[in-house]
């Protein structure tokens, strides 16, 4: 199989994935500025289906409305040119120094307000480009010091600004989700609604829940030390996962933003599994960073090796779940079983404490000798994933 990405695949890449120009707090830039245009050419090429962007990504910071429109031209005729969709826009909060203590949750009250303004500027142009989704990072919403932020009033703010742009896309009518993107730190060292599950508590309590999800990343929910494909998982079962971030990580440590893939092979398997087959229908979308030794051509080899890695992946997974041994597996499992109620149709507390088999008459011993089977089912796995099964 040759493993060539189709714009069916929906593969999407970020403007500032395959333009980082290598540039971390250690090091310089060892790259060239790339055009937005030339991504969008390159990413084409390639086979990706779309291509995303925060404000700042396409049009410089402090650009005039002319300057504006020029780079928006631009960036639309390649799109027009090669076909590529934008189906998820964001908007950069943290790069200026005037985000230093955050945007939506600063102390200050007029960087919080320009934050708002400039946030529902690029959701125009967004809704105008044809997303449909919309990221929320809080990359600088947190803290150092524990008296540098009074959380209670920081969540406050924060709703007030969701709360805010939901009002905004309704108002407009604009068919446009918010996606919520979690991480527990970096580059502040704790940021508000570090994981998945901080973010859907939050969810609740804005005025349009129905208008917000979450966009994890894998390398964020693996930095926390948690399991990629549970946290996505539950993002799933609660109806809220909107949008997702593909790359590679290699445990607790800083977000390395690897090609997906590298790092962490198994969870990488385990999601794509997950995401194949549990109904997710939105882009494939690569978080990426290039590593800095690469130059221009090495930039578009690792683009190149996050699909790649997918769609072998997505290979592995289906020859797993097709496999008669496997399916025989589950079922020494009891997969099967979990699926199935707990209770009866109807069955109620009462009914469930005059049930002698569930209590009185259950033998706990005879139940605590049954085998799982679940190192057989996990060597089948890894069998697929080393291709070491058809």
């Amino acid at each position: 199989m040759s493993y060539r990405p189709v714009p069916g695949d929906r593969f999407s890449f970020g403007l500032w994935t395959v333009g980082w120009q290598g540039r971390d707090p250690f090091g310089d830039a060892t790259r060239a500025v790339l055009d937005p245009a030339e991504s969008v050419r390159r990413l084409a090429g390639l086979g990706a289906y779309g291509v995303t962007f925060h404000d700042d990504d396409l049009i410089p910071f402090g650009a005039t409305d002319a300057e504006r429109e020029s780079h928006v031209k631009r960036f639309r005729q390649a799109l027009d040119d090669t076909g590529l969709a934008v189906p998820m826009v964001t908007t950069n909060l943290f790069t200026h120094p005037v985000f230093k203590d955050g945007a939506f949750t600063a102390n200050d009250r007029d960087v919080r307000r320009f934050a708002l303004r400039k946030t529902l500027r690029n959701i125009d142009l967004a809704v105008e480009l044809g997303a449909r989704t919309y990221v929320c990072w809080g990359g600088r919403e947190g803290a150092e010091s524990g008296a540098a932020k009074d959380v209670g009033d920081a969540l406050d703010r924060l709703r007030e600004a969701f709360d805010l742009l939901g009002a905004y896309v309704t108002e407009q009518g604009y068919d446009l989700r918010f996606a919520v993107e979690p991480k527990p730190n970096e580059p502040r060292g704790d940021i508000l609604l570090p994981t998945v599950g901080h973010a859907l508590a939050f969810i609740e309590r804005l005025e349009r829940p129905q208008l917000f999800g979450v966009n994890p990343e894998v390398g964020h929910e693996q930095m926390a030390g948690l399991n990629v494909q549970h946290g996505i998982a539950q993002a799933l079962w609660a109806g809220k996962l909107f949008h997702i971030d593909l790359n590679g990580q290699n445990g607790i440590k800083y977000d390395q933003d690897l090609r997906f893939g590298a790092g962490d092979l198994r969870q990488a398997f385990w999601l794509v599994d997950l995401l194949e087959n549990a109904g997710y229908d939105g882009p494939r979308h690569f978080d990426f960073k290039p590593p800095r030794t690469e130059d221009a051509e090495g930039v578009w080899d690792s683009a190149a090796g996050c699909m790649r890695n997918y769609l072998i992946l997505r290979e592995r997974a289906a020859a797993f779940r097709a496999d008669p041994e496997v399916r025989e597996a589950l079922s020494a499992s009891r997969l099967d079983e979990l699926a199935r109620p707990t209770l009866e149709p109807g069955e109620t507390p009462a009914a469930l404490l005059a049930d002698r088999a569930a209590y009185e008459d259950f033998d706990a011993d005879a139940a605590a000798r049954r085998g799982m089977a679940f190192e057989r089912l996990d060597q089948l796995a890894m069998d697929h994933l080393l291709a070491a099964r058809g």
